[in-house]
């Protein structure tokens, strides 16, 4: 074991007899004080399907770690339920988990000095969270994935819990009866692991394997599969043999690293949220991205993978046609991934794609050629104009009218909103603005997956636009736009669109702007004020306190001093 913060503190002379004391009232013999000592942050909990499996995993790890010669030390870290709280005011702790859960990570390894990490996390924050801290920390760490949870069925057809959300909207259209939607409803989720599509929880996993911090494979097994568990295994001792020839975060999350990410979210069709939570660990880990940076990447990547939310198969269906290793192997083929980055196996990228195939087969489609993609360029579309200085960004995927321009209809939330298309109250033609949903506004920035569901369920996904300063699931698509920066809480152009504002979508010139003259929008902005906070004790006042514009990652610990 190199000589490192551990040996310090359990090693060393006898004034270190009560820390060795405490050690061994949780089992600690005399030769496990020369042991690295690992910390496993276990994301278990019974508050969602995506976390409810990881306990069996960690247990299988703990015990691989320890045969692998380190001493584990398994503490709880927590989930909030994205799907669960999505629609209600529990929404805004979303995003705001993600901070917590760095925090703790960090707090727990750091407080007592453990020589490395196995982070397990199954809903949408519990990876980005862990690779934050993670990057804070620069000790040897890797990444386990919960797992993903295998389809719904119902007559046939695939189901995920998008499935639920826009059977909700279908219901109240009057184009489905409620039978059908009670029965959506009891077959979306058959059982344990995280939302099924290309949604968040699964893209940032397929991030984090093309970033070298967990398994190739890893990303998309089920986590009711006994691979999941083996894979969990040998997690732990690639981890021992990092930590044995000090394989630091700093190695893995370079530049090469986080265009590698980007390039794999553009091929599989990855959420919007992969955005924030990449810009995010960039800022933690000290390497230069920006969200201009999605747009360069987006213009050389192709979508080459039909999976949901717009297009059909999950991510079980990708894991038996080869998984993000296939993906990965077609984009190094093709000049559009760094080979030579590095990976936490010791390994690099080129290195470890060595014996996947060049192609997948023939008698599949979930990955189509290269030469043949659902769509020329990127889905991530980073859209400017004078609503968004900043950037904002869209799926521009599984949309048939790339433009749109109509008259504003202004909501103060979310609710708000969504009441208005469940009373039908919302035609063709027009823009839907939901502002103070941001990071600081919110706080939180909720995602809007129930209005966009909603949207799509009442058959008004190609002719309804929507954008807002807060955020989208991963299973939203349609013509929308979130992120918008500066939000309206700090005084940003979407906080001066009145009702009735002409407003312009537009996909290909990838503009985001109010048709109002910048002579109005100066003399509105005179009459704005910043509205008082909504919250002013607790973790989301502090929150709203700390936190950056969504355009840089919505992080806390930007320079505070």
């Amino acid at each position: 074991m190199p000589d490192n913060r551990k040996s310090q503190v359990v090693t060393q002379g006898v004034q270190r007899a009560p820390n060795r004391a405490m050690l061994r009232a949780v089992g600690f013999q005399d030769d496990d004080f020369q042991k690295p000592i690992v910390g496993l942050a276990n994301g278990y909990s019974t508050i969602t399907p995506c976390n409810m499996g990881i306990n069996t995993l960690a247990v299988r790890g703990e015990a691989a770690l320890r045969e692998a010669g380190a001493m584990p030390a398994m503490f709880g870290t927590i989930t909030i339920s994205d799907g669960i709280s999505m629609g209600t005011e529990g929404m805004k702790y979303s995003l705001v988990s993600r901070d917590v859960i760095a925090d703790s990570i960090e707090t727990a390894c750091t407080g007592q000095s453990m020589d490395g990490v196995l982070a397990m996390g199954g809903c949408d924050k519990n990876m980005p969270g862990a690779i934050i801290a993670i990057a804070r920390m620069n000790i040897p760490a890797i990444f386990v994935y919960g797992g993903t949870i295998k389809p719904g069925h119902l007559d046939g057809e695939d189901l995920t819990v998008v499935s639920a959300f826009e059977a909700v909207g279908q219901y109240s259209a009057g184009k489905i009866s409620k039978e059908r939607l009670d029965a959506v409803e009891r077959h979306a989720c058959p059982g344990a692991g995280s939302c099924g599509g290309m949604f968040t929880a699964n893209t940032m996993s397929s991030a984090i394997e093309a970033m070298g911090l967990s398994l190739p494979g890893s990303s998309t097994m089920a986590a009711e599969d006994e691979e999941k568990a083996i894979s969990a295994e040998k997690s732990a001792f690639t981890l021992v043999e990092a930590i044995r020839q000090q394989i630091l975060p700093k190695d893995i999350l370079t530049r090469k690293a986080f265009e590698n990410a980007m390039s794999v979210i553009m091929a599989v069709g990855g959420s919007t949220n992969s955005v924030l939570h990449l810009l995010a660990i960039a800022h933690t880990i000290g390497v230069d991205l920006s969200i201009d940076d999605f747009e360069t990447i987006r213009q050389k990547v192709p979508v080459f993978c039909d999976l949901k939310p717009s297009g059909r198969y999950v991510a079980t269906d990708l894991h038996k046609v080869g998984g993000i290793p296939q993906v990965m192997k077609m984009l190094l083929n093709e000049g559009l991934l760094h080979g030579d980055a590095l990976t936490v196996s010791g390994k690099t990228i080129a290195e470890t794609l060595a014996d996947i195939p060049d192609q997948p087969a023939a008698d599949q489609d979930v990955i189509r050629p290269f030469n043949n993609p659902m769509y020329k360029q990127g889905h991530l579309g980073i859209l400017k104009g004078n609503l968004a200085p900043e950037g904002s960004v869209s799926k521009l995927t599984g949309i048939k009218n790339r433009s749109i321009t109509g008259p504003a209809r202004v909501f103060e939330s979310e609710e708000d909103c969504l009441d208005a298309i469940l009373a039908n109250k919302i035609k063709a033609g027009d823009v839907i603005v939901v502002r103070y949903e941001g990071p600081k506004g919110g706080p939180g920035m909720r995602e809007m997956l129930a209005p966009t569901s909603a949207i799509i369920g009442a058959g008004l996904g190609d002719s309804v636009g929507l954008i807002t300063d807060g955020r989208f699931s991963g299973g939203t698509y349609g013509m929308v736009v979130g992120h918008v920066a500066p939000e309206a809480a700090v005084g940003g152009t979407i906080g001066l669109v009145k009702e009735g504002d002409s407003i312009t979508i537009d996909a290909d010139k990838l503009l985001l702007q109010v048709n109002v003259s910048d002579e109005e929008l100066a003399q509105r902005k005179t009459q704005w004020s910043a509205p008082e906070p909504r919250y002013k004790r607790g973790v989301l006042a502090k929150y709203a306190t700390l936190v950056s514009s969504s355009s840089k990652g919505a992080v806390t610990d930007r320079d505070l001093f």
